[in-house]
């Protein structure tokens, strides 16, 4: 194969082409076709069928049919007019033509001549950018880089809304061809290695891997139209791209010998022949009009990996993980720094040599990589960088010789400096896969910007992707463990109830002596990263992962001991929203914290006001493990209270009745008017009926007035009461339910229930509450257990736990049920520094409570959830609120009025170290 073309050869093309048609006549019938092709030659485009010429298409305005002059299917259509002509008109003509292709057929680009000058047109361009541009033929050199789309070069920016369509577009093709190959019983794990090398070949014919279209022309001219041969012949083909050119058994085949020798290990694997039928041909063929070389290796990885599955197949596009929160990790870890150091050695051409040393010397390990979405940007950032180097070397030094470009060391990212453990095959060919065309791009950028031509076949390099347990597998016989290695990823999160027996294992085994049950599977990763670096004096890793890591109990068995082993957080994006762009996807509320040691820069902390919102950054002096700015303290469960000021908490009553106790809305007037079963009707709350007001009741019979005798008197309760023994009966026999079995009258048993007026905590209450939601109630109305309870006769529990610092407390050490807040009696009251209130401060604290209360009063009709909307909150209820918190912050310790919770969080954590 010809080595690749060089944008200084398409340059000196495009002026012969200018000098061979300067004094041309322009006639369009007679001479558009030969100037078309001369205008593709000098892209590199000789393949008689790369380009279809005079194709019939309808012009949507009219119906009536007419001809496109050209069309390079999923690249651009071409217009020519005769000399003189409106290229305006000739363009809205062209753009009439576009909706009778199909959707693969359909261009990119539409460009216009009239001989004398040019007229392109994007169809893809960003929001806000120009879209249209006129030049002379004259100027055709000057403009090459603006048609490089021609030559498979593409000019959309990494992560565009273009790369993300096209990538969707181009996965949802491949599902395609997976469903065929799955109904007709192919095996699956070749099925893979199939559409894998189908997916290179398409990629390749596009992106200017070998000829133009080459793939496409032996789909069209070496398989039947009823596709009973295709097979066959895609499994020839595959085999050839196996071997060099003079080691190949179809020796006397043209069209076979065209392909150049692949190598990488893409076509090395033996496999069975696939079936295909007229209508599998033909979606094959289809996919071959799609423009390959316009998807993004890291968004078409994602989707990619979901063709195999039925319900991700219906959802392609949905969920993958967006570039941008993959800039969020690898950025801080090493990637700021690099580009720090090429600024700062911009005018120095030895540290700049020095710069493009170190970055050979780099090594990164993902160890749950999936599809290699983090180890493609990472490369992908890294070649872009490594080729501003270059570039800027060559501003400095115009003397800088073409030949000492084409020395070895032009190139100094390597695939083979990548590495990634994956749990599962398929999406570990995937990320190998996804490699390749990632270092191709990076190679087409350099024979545009440079001028040289990166040899791109046969791949001689390859990203060194592990199959295998990461848990279970020594890292350091992947990749040497030294400061100069990166660990970066975002490894499976399990919650620690979900845990499988595997899964378990796998932790036991990674944590040894200091596992704990409360730890999620996540933090695995965590330790053996830690524990990969150990005797190195640095190293760094940095990994997403949901928010839990850093909230509620399992906090101190995570970062106790990372940070005994010298780890700090280097940087962190408190929690965000981890999602596709897409419609319809789903959000994970995550984390990313970055971690290293015996390092002096000033750590980076990332917020947010909104989860779905942009980072705010800024230096932090150190960011804790709830991720905030501020001493290094951990909090861990406690039977009691800290401070002696408050009371313990306990849970509600527990109903375990399968519904049969409790009375919904639609029950309560027919048991009301039953005089024996009205007896025992109580008010009944559980979280949501305090938060929204809404009513609800339970049949209490655990009071002395309770005679045995009134269920056989009672219908409705002998019933009731029958119907919930039957359901115990029926729980499995090692539950509470089943237990009580032989008292189905009763709750569960709640030695705690408070027999006095007690204030209400929800166990979890909206993301969005200013103030943590709370009520006194009477000792009358049964609490549930998705409520915590506390005897509260003078309302000073109901004023601290509705203030601004127990929020911020609430917030950075409690846990979270997917984004709500959840209250921990072990983890968040448990802890609350609350020092010695005086009698004087007590009573004022109590009374702006009461205050809270009144302003509620003034709008009986509302529910908590309608006060506590952030949107909507009554003056009156703000004003209360600020006044308590002056008093309350007073309490914890404030000299003078706090204005953010931040001050408040300082001032916590100070009280908590000095109470031990």
């Amino acid at each position: 194969m010809a080595k690749p073309l060089v944008f200084s050869d398409i340059r000196n093309r495009a002026g012969s082409f200018v000098a061979q048609w300067r004094d041309a006549e322009g006639y369009e019938r007679g001479e558009a076709q030969s100037f078309v092709r001369d205008l593709l030659g000098v892209f590199g485009i000789t393949n008689s069928t790369a380009a279809v010429y005079e194709k019939r298409a309808q012009r949507a305005s009219t119906g009536q049919g007419g001809y496109i002059d050209a069309l390079i299917s999923g690249t651009a259509l071409i217009e020519m007019k005769s000399t003189g002509r409106d290229l305006v008109a000739a363009e809205a003509q062209a753009l009439d033509y576009i909706e009778s292709l199909t959707v693969n057929e359909r261009p990119d680009y539409v460009i216009t001549s009239d001989f004398k000058k040019f007229r392109l047109l994007s169809l893809v361009v960003e929001p806000g950018e120009e879209d249209t541009i006129e030049f002379p033929l004259e100027a055709l050199p000057d403009h090459v880089e603006d048609l490089m789309f021609l030559a498979g070069y593409r000019q959309a920016k990494f992560g565009s809304k273009e790369q993300e369509q096209a990538s969707i577009k181009a996965a949802n093709l491949m599902a395609r061809l997976y469903e065929h190959l799955e109904s007709t019983g192919y095996d699956d794990h070749q099925a893979s290695v199939f559409l894998i090398r189908t997916l290179f070949c398409l990629y390749a014919d596009d992106a200017g891997l070998w000829e133009r279209d080459l793939f496409s022309r032996y789909l069209e001219e070496r398989t039947s139209e009823d596709g009973s041969d295709l097979g066959s012949q895609l499994t020839t083909l595959y085999q050839a791209l196996n071997k060099p050119e003079d080691k190949r058994y179809a020796q006397n085949d043209d069209l076979i010998q065209a392909f150049p020798y692949v190598n990488g290990s893409v076509f090395g694997e033996p496999t069975d022949i696939p079936y295909f039928d007229r209508g599998a041909r033909e979606l094959l063929i289809q996919a071959a009009y799609f423009n390959w070389s316009s998807i993004s290796p890291a968004i078409f990885g994602s989707l990619f990996q979901a063709v195999k599955d039925k319900k991700a197949r219906r959802e392609l596009g949905e969920h993958y993980t967006t570039e941008t929160n993959i800039l969020k990790l690898i950025r801080p870890l090493f990637l700021d720094e690099l580009e720090e150091r090429f600024t700062k050695a911009y005018a120095k051409k030895n540290e700049l040599e020095k710069l493009l040393q170190h970055l050979g010397t780099l090594n990164f390990l993902d160890p749950a990589c999936g599809c290699g979405n983090f180890l493609i940007i990472a490369y992908r950032e890294l070649r872009a960088l490594e080729l501003r180097i270059h570039n800027r070397l060559q501003e400095l030094d115009p003397a800088r010789t073409q030949l000492s470009l084409m020395a070895e060391s032009l190139v100094h990212v390597k695939l083979s400096q990548f590495h990634g453990i994956e749990i599962e095959e398929w999406p570990a060919t995937i990320a190998r896969t996804a490699m390749f065309l990632v270092e191709h791009q990076a190679n087409q950028a350099v024979n545009l910007t440079l001028g040289y031509a990166v040899p791109m076949l046969p791949l001689e390099d390859s990203a060194q992707i592990t199959v295998g347990n990461a848990l279970r597998t020594d890292w350091s016989e992947l990749v040497p463990a030294s400061e100069s290695t990166y660990i970066l990823g975002n490894p499976p999160f399990i919650g620690h109830q979900a845990k499988a027996q595997s899964q378990r294992d796998d932790l036991k085994v990674v944590w040894g002596d200091l596992h704990d049950g409360t730890l999620d599977y996540v933090t695995a990763w965590f330790k053996k990263s830690s524990d990969f670096f150990q005797g190195i004096p640095g190293g760094r890793f940095a990994f997403v992962s949901t928010n839990s890591i850093a909230q509620g109990q399992g906090v101190l068995p995570l970062f106790k001991p990372l940070f005994d082993a010298g780890w700090r957080i280097r940087f962190a994006h408190q929690t965000f929203a981890w999602a596709s762009e897409a419609p319809g996807a789903a959000a994970v509320h995550c984390v990313i914290t970055g971690y290293d040691k015996n390092e002096k820069t000033e750590p980076v902390l990332y917020s947010y006001t909104h989860i779905k919102g942009q980072p705010q950054e800024r230096t932090a002096k150190s960011i804790n493990a709830y991720l905030i700015d501020g001493p290094n303290v951990l909090i861990g469960r406690k039977t009691k209270p800290v401070s002696d000021q408050i009371p313990t908490v306990h849970f509600g009553t527990m109903p375990a009745d399968g519904g049969n106790l409790v009375v919904e809305f639609d029950d309560y007037s027919e048991i009301a008017s039953d005089p024996i079963a009205a007896k025992y009707l109580r008010p009944f709350k559980q979280s949501r009926e305090l938060v929204r007001g809404l009513s609800r009741w339970c049949l209490w019979m655990a009071d002395s007035d309770f005679d045995p005798a009134d269920i056989n008197k009672s219908s409705i309760l002998k019933e009731r009461v029958d119907k919930c023994r039957v359901w115990r009966t029926e729980q499995p026999t090692g539950g509470d339910a089943y237990k009580l079995r032989h008292t189905p009258h009763l709750f569960r048993g709640n030695q705690n229930r408070p027999l006095s007026p007690y204030v209400a905590i929800p166990r979890v209450v909206s993301e969005t509450r200013r103030f943590y939601t709370v009520q006194l109630l009477p000792e009358t109305v049964i609490a549930g257990d998705a409520l915590f309870t506390a005897m509260d006769p003078d309302g000073f529990l109901f004023s601290v736990i509705s203030s601004s610092s127990f929020m911020t407390w609430q917030r950075a050490v409690g846990g979270f049920l997917k984004s709500d807040i959840r209250f921990s009696n072990t983890v968040v009251w448990n802890n609350l520094p609350l020092p010695e209130v005086d009698s004087h401060l007590r009573e004022q604290i109590i009374e702006a409570g009461r205050d809270v209360r009144a302003a509620r009063d003034l709008y009986p009709e509302r529910s908590l959830a309608d006060h506590y909307n952030p949107l909507a909150m009554s003056p009156e209820l703000l004003k209360a609120h600020a006044a308590l918190d002056r008093v309350v912050d007073k309490a914890f310790g404030a000299k003078r009025a706090l204005q953010t919770n931040e001050q408040r969080l300082a001032l916590l954590f100070e009280r908590y170290i000095e109470m031990g």
